[in-house]
């Protein structure tokens, strides 16, 4: 039995990995740390997390001698954290966006140089398309909600799209924003509207652009990335639209979509004709992805779906932590959604 630890456990992210591990067979919970709900009984804040007794703060000594720890914590902390968990000598989960960019791509998308660029270089974590770099991972960056769903859909027919016309639409449940509070995020803002956010520079851009270039081996694209919050609690969908490469059919990038992912336990490709639904994966750590082209504009469309907290988080995370322990990468994590 593996012995792990969550730092940021008083957030979504950090409740959600509470309760996919609560089920997992090979990963112990050691300590659940947080920075200021330090000492809160668990269940004071997480009502389905009963009888977890109280957060822990947060003692790097301590996390240092456990076999892997998730790190949870907004950008700033996890910083500053991660470089000291891996001097301690354990292996980290990053969940924060604070390790997913290359130094130059983290000033242009963040607005500031990054603080430490010299720390252990982090394994971009989209597991179905990096699973033995993260095997032999230090640290894994666990990619955003919003990229992981995008490029779910585009990173397999990266080569047969003209990535210059690329726009993505994305849309998330309120959940994605976290558990801080925010006068945008109040109910009576929230319910019977949505929003578009992030105009024009949202942060994600710059990380779909990279890593669509270098997992799907084509030149770094310079892409339209425009996020939305809707009212819903959790769910993410993105809507990708591009036009076809030279010389493309639009029964090529089904075949692309269906080739890629006919092995793997938690992406389907959708018939055609039907597209996903958000409410279909909720709760589990799979994605839908369907595609369809408009013959009369020689465009194509890319919709997929995930479960922000799951796939999009915690999920994708567990997933990542079984591939550095050379787990079944599939233990502890649903693949059905809970519907309706």
């Amino acid at each position: 039995m593996a012995r792990v630890g969550i730092v940021g456990a008083s957030g979504y992210g950090g409740a959600e990995l509470v309760r996919l591990l609560d089920g997992h067979p090979d990963l112990e919970v050691e300590t659940l740390a947080a920075h200021s709900g330090a000492g809160t009984p668990v269940a004071d804040l997480f009502p389905n997390l009963q009888g977890r007794g109280r957060f822990d703060a947060i003692d790097v000594d301590a996390l240092g001698r456990l076999d892997l720890v998730f790190v949870a914590t907004p950008d700033g902390p996890a910083l500053d954290l991660v470089p000291d968990l891996v001097a301690a000598g354990t292996r980290v989960v990053d969940l924060s966006a604070a390790h997913r960019l290359p130094a130059e791509d983290y000033a242009t998308f963040y607005g500031q140089a990054h603080p430490r660029p010299d720390d252990t270089p982090a394994v971009y974590g989209l597991t179905e398309f990096a699973r033995d770099r993260v095997a032999d991972a230090t640290v894994v960056a666990n990619p955003g909600c919003y990229v992981t769903t995008a490029l779910l859909s585009l990173v397999p027919v990266a080569s047969l799209l003209d990535l210059s016309t690329l726009v993505v639409d994305g849309k998330s449940g309120t959940s994605g924003a976290g558990r801080g509070v925010s006068d945008r995020m109040h109910v009576s803002h929230v319910t019977a509207s949505i929003t578009a956010y992030g105009v024009p520079g949202h942060r994600h851009t710059g990380e779909i652009e990279v890593h669509l270039g270098l997992l799907g081996e084509v030149d770094r694209p310079t892409i339209t990335f425009t996020p939305h919050l809707v009212p819903m609690v959790r769910g993410l969908l993105t809507t990708s639209v591009a036009r076809l490469a030279d010389g493309v059919m639009g029964d090529d990038l089904r075949d692309a979509l269906e080739t890629r992912y006919a092995d793997e336990p938690f992406v389907t490709v959708l018939p055609a004709g039907t597209q996903p639904v958000t409410k279909a994966v909720a709760g589990s750590n799979s994605a839908q992805v369907a595609v369809e082209v408009d013959d009369r504009t020689g465009r194509a469309t890319l919709t997929s779906v995930t479960d922000n907290l799951v796939k999009g988080a915690a999920g994708q995370a567990v997933q990542n932590a079984n591939m550095m322990l050379g787990l079944d990468e599939r233990a502890g994590l649903p693949t059905v959604g809970t519907y309706p």
